[in-house]
């Protein structure tokens, strides 16, 4: 089957506690036409949850000015274009359940599963579609006494990154509560499932799992008396807000957690990433050894923290027979950075690396910052200087250097802080001068990204990217590698220096990935008999899943595409001509 598609499947009979189903398709039309505004489209469970087109006064004065329409096409391929887009936030049409529908009424305390299969318009424009809503429950947390004065009861939106998000006050808690999608293409279709069992809310995107909710027993979703359900328009402050833009083709709630077997699951994931659950050496040869880069941990940190873990446990379990000489954390440590808990997570997990005495660097990234300078209580210098291999920071203490023995060489670790470059450049200039003949890396968290589809990227300097290699890079012929995250996806490239030699760039990111990244992180295998490095990408949280259940895509332990797995040919003696004999360790 075509990759994203949907796909036509028999109608078969309902589960017993299916509450309402929606079908866009004109078969289903109650009474009333799109054309004349006054649309009511049946309720195919049966259970008289009828929704009628409410079009705002703005757009009903502009008779010509249609929103919505019946998708052309396949009769499989039924569903209802919205338009909105085309009025201003808070105009335009949608849909609303009619007044007394038994839906109103009902706060899903037996746990419940809602679905819904929904296109987002391609091309997707942050300043139009985000935060628009799909589903909604009309009412505000205040107007039931919770936190929140004018946040949504519930609802499925999308954010202005292309993830759905599903927020929603339970009827035992006096706070709302939240799941996350990853990162999704527009133009494909999404079956998405929202399925809580009154303990825990999980959403699925065609038919994979990226999120859990961070919180434990949630029970049903708030309503206020009087309010219904809104399908194509978001909410805040009791008035409307962003209204829904693409196609949607079925909507279905359901007074019970489903089955998989029982869910619409018409369409299947599409397969964006390349990997495999076979064994791959990561060291190759005895006298080979591995720099590791851990890529943007936000989500990770906030929503899974359990694979953040099992990066760092993993990382402090093989430093020795895998021979991980340096560990660099490339930025965004946290999602956000005025929330305890996580800076609290990823220290209390990173102490693993201080109790083992595994060496580590850390540079900070644009969610870790704030007025405070809390990246600095938790990882600013006081956290590093017992360590031998870490040798000082700059005046703003966010970036630093450290310096790590490894094979034949001594390897110079800078990392150069993205939010005080212009303060640090020059204590930068200063570390470089004084170490020419140090093999360096550089690891900031905005120098490299790209644009393109995944098979023709096109990479780009960003603002930060170009001052550090026009200041950094291009004139100290000792800095051999760069390495960033911040943008969405991976990329490596090799550029000349003003020397003509060799610099190889690599962007990490996997946070837009499945699950904030899945746990995968990148190892630099350098093989100085061979004259290359082996670049492998690996989760030692999919490893770990492995040993109790049957891995399924995307569960992969090593990806393989061909920005996660490569070679690069690399004449070490030649390269590293500046280093001085006379610190040169000479191979046993």
């Amino acid at each position: 089957m075509e990759q994203g598609r949907v796909m036509h499947i028999p109608q078969r009979q309902q589960p017993v506690n299916v509450l309402t189903h929606w079908i866009f398709d004109s078969v289903n039309t109650l009474s009333g036409s799109i054309e004349d505004r006054n649309l009511v489209l049946n309720d195919v469970s049966g259970s008289g949850n009828y929704i009628k087109m409410i079009t705002t006064q703005d757009v009903l004065e502009q008779p010509d000015k249609v929103l919505l329409g019946w998708m052309a096409g396949r009769r499989d391929e039924a569903g209802l274009t919205f338009q909105n887009d085309r009025c201003n936030k808070g105009s335009g049409s949608y849909f609303q359940t009619v007044e007394n529908a038994p839906i109103n009424f009902d706060r899903l305390e037996h746990g419940y599963t809602i679905e819904a299969i929904v296109q987002l318009p391609e091309p997707f424009h942050e300043d139009k579609h985000s935060w628009m809503g799909v589903l909604t429950r009309q009412g505000r947390g205040v107007d039931i006494g919770n936190s929140g004065e004018n946040e949504l009861l519930a609802t499925l939106s999308v954010s202005n990154c292309k993830e759905y998000q599903w927020i929603c006050h339970p009827t035992n808690r006096l706070s709302s509560v939240t799941s996350w999608s990853r990162y999704l293409n527009p133009g494909q279709w999404h079956h998405i499932a929202i399925v809580n069992d009154r303990e825990q809310t999980l959403m699925y995107v065609n038919g994979i799992c990226d999120y859990s909710s961070p919180s434990k027993s949630i029970v049903g979703v708030s309503g206020v008396e009087g309010k219904g359900w809104n399908i194509g328009a978001s909410e805040w402050g009791g008035q409307l807000d962003q209204l829904f833009s693409g196609t949607i083709r079925e909507i279905r709630i359901a007074n019970e957690p489903l089955d998989r077997a029982d869910w619409l699951q018409n369409i299947s994931p599409e397969q964006v990433l390349q990997g495999t659950n076979e064994h791959v050496s990561l060291l190759q040869q005895e006298t080979n050894y591995n720099f590791a880069f851990i890529p943007d941990a936000q989500k990770l940190v906030y929503l899974n923290p359990e694979m953040f873990e099992a990066q760092v446990d993993w990382i402090v379990n093989n430093e020795l027979n895998s021979k991980i000489a340096m560990t660099a954390y490339v930025g965004d440590i946290v999602d956000h950075s005025d929330a305890l808990e996580e800076w609290e997570r990823s220290s209390s997990a990173i102490s693993a690396m201080d109790q083992s005495r595994t060496p580590y660097l850390m540079t900070a990234g644009n969610h870790d910052y704030n007025e405070e300078d809390t990246y600095l209580n938790y990882f600013g210098p006081e956290r590093f200087l017992s360590k031998d291999y870490y040798k000082g920071s700059s005046p703003s203490r966010y970036s630093s250097f450290g310096i790590v023995q490894a094979g034949s060489y001594h390897y110079l670790w800078l990392m150069v802080d993205m939010q005080h470059l212009i303060k640090d450049l020059e204590w930068c200039k200063i570390v470089l001068e004084e170490h020419s003949d140090m093999p360096t890396i550089l690891v900031s968290h905005d120098i490299l990204y790209t644009t393109g589809d995944s098979h023709n990227l096109i990479s780009h300097e960003s603002e930060n990217g170009k001052i550090i290699w026009d200041e950094l890079v291009a004139p100290y012929n000792q800095v051999f590698m760069t390495a960033n995250g911040h943008y969405n996806g991976n990329f490596h490239q090799i550029r000349q220096n003003n020397s003509g030699h060799e610099v190889i760039q690599l962007l990490i990111n996997y946070q837009d990935s499945y699950r904030g990244g899945n746990g995968w992180m990148r190892l630099a295998q350098f093989n100085e008999n061979d004259n290359h490095i082996c670049f492998h990408t690996y989760s030692p949280w999919v490893d770990m899943l492995g040993q109790s259940e049957a891995l399924t895509y995307p569960d992969y332990r090593y990806l393989t595409g061909k920005y996660d797995s490569f070679t690069i040919s690399f004449d070490f003696k030649k390269r590293f001509s500046f280093v001085n004999n006379s610190l040169r360790l000479e191979k046993e």
